[in-house]
């Protein structure tokens, strides 16, 4: 039985077929930095519908890679973002993400309101000095982060805000849209954590023209 064994040859090879079928797919109008992150994306999903959900407002590239370059502080509503995200490359820039959805605080907190642990949690999080937030599940984190932003007056380098689901998802990120502030967002129902982690990871990857 013969098959491609080598890492970096298939991961390769998926750019190569990805960049092909997409240019037959449309006339995709992504600079090269905002095709790398289509691409990765797309690596990840094996979903090609993404190149047309995607949107990029704007200087969002440029933003989140100057943060991440003074080695900030990134806030994930999940673990499966930490979890995935490239160690290596946060040591490198000296990045720090923060996830506290499960603090006991945070948990008591939302029990007693009634509310989702990822309001209270993003409530406690705009208090830090966190200038990326990557939302990959909670339609409610996005909500809470937008209206703290009108609130407090405040405005993060970049949000990712993609978080996947049927109740709020695809409200949460239309909205984002329409404020906007400066994000990579996916629309509709589609996304999660591990879209999170490939624009991420394709931003450190860009700092050092990777993969």
């Amino acid at each position: 039985m013969k098959y491609m064994n080598d890492p970096m040859g298939i991961e390769n090879k998926s750019f190569e077929i990805i960049a092909s079928e997409l240019k037959e797919l449309g006339d995709y109008q992504f600079t090269p930095e905002e095709f790398r992150i289509v691409q990765r994306v797309i690596h990840t999903t094996a979903d090609f519908k993404y190149a047309d959900l995607i949107r990029f407002t704007g200087p969002a590239i440029e933003n989140g890679l100057a943060a991440i370059k003074k080695g900030c502080k990134i806030y994930t509503d999940t673990n499966m973002i930490r979890a995935g995200v490239n160690k290596r490359k946060l040591a490198e820039f000296g990045c720090e993400l923060v996830n506290i959805v499960g603090d006991p605080d945070v948990r008591e907190e939302a029990k007693r309101r009634g509310v989702t642990r990822s309001t209270v949690a993003m409530e406690k999080a705009c208090d830090e000095d966190i200038r990326i937030f990557a939302i990959g599940n909670a339609p409610t984190a996005l909500f809470t982060l937008m209206e703290l932003m009108q609130k407090k007056d405040f405005k993060p380098d970049l949000i990712i805000g993609v978080p996947v689901g049927f109740v709020g998802a695809a409200e949460s990120k239309l909205e984002l849209l329409e404020t906007g502030a400066t994000s990579i967002s996916i629309q509709g129902r589609k996304g999660g954590s591990t879209v999170t982690v490939a624009i991420l990871n394709a931003l450190f990857y860009l700092l050092n023209n990777e993969r």
